[in-house]
C-alpha cells in the first residue's frame, strides 16, 4: 500500500511541475518579406499577390499611382507555470502567470509608374 502511496505522490509531484506556455501571433506583413520579395518592375498584381490589399492608394504629383501599407500589430506572450509539493496533507500548490505586450508599425510605400510597374518603394518599422 505504501509504494502505491509513493507512485501517487510522485505521479502528482511531475504532472504539477513547472510549465510554460507563450502565444505568439505573427503578421504576414514583414519587414523581410518586403526586403526580399519586392522589386522594381513588378505589376501591381504581383504586389498585391505577395502584401494584399494597400490601406491606402493615392496619387502623386505626376498622377501615378501610390499604395500604402500602415500595419499595426501587438504580440502577446502570456507565461504562466504552476508546481504543487508532494506532501498531500499539506497540499501546498502555487500558478505563477505574466503577460507582456509589444507593439510593432510597419509602413510600406511602394510608387508605380505610368504602365503600372513598382517605380520606387520604401518602409519604415518601429517596435515599441
Amino acid at each position: 500500500m505504501t509504494s502505491r502511496w509513493s507512485a501517487l505522490c510522485l505521479c502528482l509531484v511531475a504532472a504539477g511541475c513547472g510549465g510554460t506556455r507563450a502565444e505568439i501571433k505573427e503578421d504576414r506583413l514583414t519587414v523581410g518579406k518586403v526586403q526580399g520579395e519586392i522589386k522594381v518592375g513588378m505589376s501591381a498584381a504581383q504586389v498585391a499577390e505577395l502584401l494584399g490589399s494597400p490601406n491606402i492608394v493615392t496619387t502623386d504629383d505626376k498622377r501615378r499611382e501610390v499604395w500604402i501599407y500602415d500595419k499595426v500589430s501587438t504580440d502577446r506572450v502570456d507565461t504562466s507555470s504552476s508546481s504543487f509539493a508532494g506532501l498531500i496533507i499539506l497540499g501546498a500548490a502555487s500558478r505563477d502567470s505574466s503577460s507582456s505586450q509589444r507593439q510593432r508599425t510597419l509602413t510600406i510605400i511602394i510608387k508605380y509608374d505610368e504602365e503600372k510597374k513598382v517605380h520606387d518603394f520604401a518602409y519604415n518599422s518601429t517596435q515599441f
